[in-house]
């Protein structure tokens, strides 16, 4: 038996004011396109922002049903909508701004699960890191490299 050890390696900036006038704009326009979100029953809301290589932003927001594992995640709805409109460009970053009706979300809300291995597909495919950007609705910013990061030991189609 061997262990092996992952170690990610994240930036924390303490508020949207530390990120670079690019960083801050992309995750304004994150913070824009979560106010668009339909989450009558969580009453928590995401947006997401894409910024594509030739300048283009690429908003998404979380869409909720009221049979629950038929609604989506807002990177979901963003990659996804950058694939079918922009299937050849190169995406440069990701940024994501979560909130909640029931309490000020004040700590980094990350990509779920299916939204990571989702993501990664699409940082393999392209074979050029993304760079992650998240945060709740006030305060610290969490940054990644790369999705990959955050999904350290990825499934892809290597194993199909």
């Amino acid at each position: 038996m061997k262990k092996i050890e992952l170690k990610t390696q994240i930036t924390v900036f303490e508020s949207l004011e530390e990120l670079s006038n690019a960083a801050k704009n992309l995750m304004g326009k994150a913070i824009e396109a979560k106010q668009n979100a339909y989450a009558p029953y969580s009453n928590f809301k995401v947006g997401a922002a894409f910024l594509l290589e030739d300048g283009t932003i690429v908003t998404g927001n979380n869409q909720e049903n009221a049979a629950y594992p038929s609604g989506m995640c807002a990177e979901r709805v963003a990659i996804w909508k950058v694939s079918s409109e922009y299937p050849n460009h190169k995406i440069l970053k990701l940024a994501i701004s979560a909130s909640s009706a029931t309490q000020i979300t004040k700590e980094p809300v990350a990509p779920c699960g299916a939204c990571r291995q989702t993501l990664s597909e699409y940082e393999l495919k392209q074979k050029d890191k993304i760079e992650i950007y998240f945060m709740g609705e006030v305060g610290k910013v969490i940054k990644t490299d790369s999705l990959l990061d955050l999904l350290p030991i990825a499934f892809d189609k290597s194993f199909l």
